[in-house]
């Protein structure tokens, strides 16, 4: 066997050669070398993924690529809970029913349950850039369609249908996962989905503001409320032609055009979704972030009348409350996302495990505390804290996701995305459609579940890099982990190059004096 130079590919040193910066507006991953021979405006490591993170930048096409995804999120965001805000003059105009409303609310966050889940196997198959586009397109014409409803029952419909259109966070997580650095992908990952999540707490501010301008302009308030919607309707178009024409799949191009040239290989469906559905780890994921997400679903839904009944608020008032819930997510999620690359630098994936259940778990703590608030700014005080460690745990969960499985990665995507909105639904069935519990109980119940979900984080158990409680199991390093995931006649084809080079650059993942402890395989 030859001998192999520190650092080089292959050596259990590749990929470690310094020590990660702290946070500021652009942040690095050094420990990870730098392919030198690529051209592109950011250092990159060997699969050609950013291995720096320039907030403000628009460097194609990895920056480029942040921008329009969240930015296509947040688009969705802004329609899908356009009407929350406005559900006060809604329900008069269309004689809605407290259950009505809680339907609703249900119907919007489970269309994309569907969605999402084909959303990851289209990203897998055909690259993120046709799903996020395709998608945003087409669910326009549902935006639009609000304005004609006229019963109850259009009102719920309509909001199932536009719901579809949050499947676009799955093409945003996946999307950054192909080009970001693991070493940074949990403050990557964050940033893109909160700042998107954040036309969550925009529409509160953005749609009372518009109808009271259309209302001033002669419209009565019936009519003001259903024109106001043309405006994010009018948003999704454009938002689709500009990832259409400005997106990028892959940092060497797009998905289609790389699969004819022969640098990509073509996958099969049904081993995508076979490696993603047979992980436990999967299913885990599943479930925790139906209670961070999920919860910040439901609550977008409820918050706002929640305030303007309990403390008998005015609408614009209580919609300004409001907001500030969704709004956190500016901060919130990519600071979940950076604390879980943080403490992998120290503790490796360890340290990422214990950052999730830290950060779910007060949240449910506080959503206790909100549902049982007396007073306007106690409740308000409790809101943001829940709002904080809601946010944080869903990017944090998404500091771990990449590396469940680097093959399919898009379909664990889809169904952890997909959990988030059963997790949503499944709570306003249950707490917030009943006209026996006030919202405030609901809240309270909520947060309960919100602590007991969290708990199997704890079982999640990675044999290269161990889990909350033990350690990593002897002799394992990353290459086996991944490896695994294609047959042996797959190999001989050369499938699992990418995997190597995957595992490669995630050697950090051992935390502290245990990277670069193990050797790498030789038949890696």
């Amino acid at each position: 066997m030859s001998t192999e130079i520190e650092g080089s590919p292959g050596t259990s040193m590749h990929g470690v050669t310094g020590r990660e910066p702290v946070l500021a507006f652009s942040v690095a991953s050094p420990m990870v070398p730098t392919d030198k021979t690529a051209h592109f405006d950011l250092p990159v490591d060997s699969e050609h993924k950013a291995k720096k993170f320039k907030l403000f930048s628009f460097a194609n096409p990895h920056m480029r690529t942040f921008h329009l995804s969240w930015i296509s999120f947040f688009t969705c965001f802004v329609s899908t809970f356009a009407a929350a805000p406005l559900v006060p003059i809604i329900r008069d105009n269309l004689n809605l029913t407290k259950g009505d409303i809680g339907n609703a609310g249900v119907a919007s966050v489970s269309g994309s349950i569907f969605s999402r889940l084909v959303m990851g196997a289209v990203c897998d198959l055909l690259g993120p850039r046709y799903g996020c586009a395709f998608l945003v397109m087409m669910t326009a014409p549902t935006v639009f369609c609000m304005s004609f409803v006229s019963s109850a029952g259009g009102y719920v419909a309509v909001r199932f249908m536009i719901g579809f259109s949050l499947a676009t966070f799955v093409s945003c997580q996946y999307w950054m996962s192909t080009m970001f650095n693991s070493q940074i992908i949990g403050l990557v990952n964050g940033t893109a989905a909160g700042w998107g999540n954040m036309g969550g707490g925009a529409t509160q501010l953005l749609m009372p503001v518009l109808f009271e301008i259309i209302k001033s302009a002669g419209a009565t308030p019936f009519t003001a409320w259903r024109i106001a919607f043309f405006i994010p309707g009018w948003l999704h178009i454009i938002m689709g032609l500009l990832v259409l024409t400005l997106g990028q799949d892959l940092p060497d191009g797009n998905l289609s055009t790389l699969q004819k040239k022969g640098e990509v290989a073509k996958d099969k469906f049904g081993k995508v979704l076979w490696y993603a559905v047979t992980n436990y780890r999967t299913w885990i994921f599943v479930l925790l972030y139906g209670y961070s997400m999920g919860v910040e679903l439901s609550t977008d839904n409820v918050i706002a009348e929640y305030f303007y009944d309990r403390f008998d608020l005015k609408l614009h008032t209580a919609g300004i409350i409001a907001a500030t819930f969704g709004m956190a997510n500016l901060v919130a999620r990519p600071f979940g996302g950076f604390a879980s690359d943080y403490m992998a630098r120290y503790f490796g994936m360890r340290g990422r495990l214990w950052t999730l259940w830290i950060l779910q778990t007060m949240g449910g703590v506080f959503c206790i505390l909100l549902g049982r608030a007396t007073s306007l700014p106690v409740a308000i005080a409790h809101m943001i804290i829940f709002s904080i460690g809601a946010q944080a745990a869903c990017g944090a969960t998404f500091g771990v996701v990449p590396f469940i499985s680097r093959r399919s990665l898009g379909i664990i995507s889809g169904l952890t995305g997909a959990g988030g909105n059963f997790g949503s639904g499944l709570t306003q069935l249950l707490f917030f459609t009943n006209a026996k519990h006030s919202t405030g109980t609901g809240l309270s119940y909520m947060g309960i579940m919100i602590v007991a979900c969290t708990l199997p984080v704890a079982a999640v158990h990675f044999p290269q890099w161990g889990s909350m409680f033990f350690p990593p199991s002897k002799g394992v390093v990353e290459e086996n982990y991944y490896i695994k995931e294609y047959t042996e006649e797959e190999r001989e084809k050369n499938m699992h190059l990418g995997n190597i080079k995957f595992a490669e650059n995630c050697r950090s993942e051992r935390g502290g004096n245990r990277v670069g402890s193990e050797a790498t395989p030789p038949h890696a």
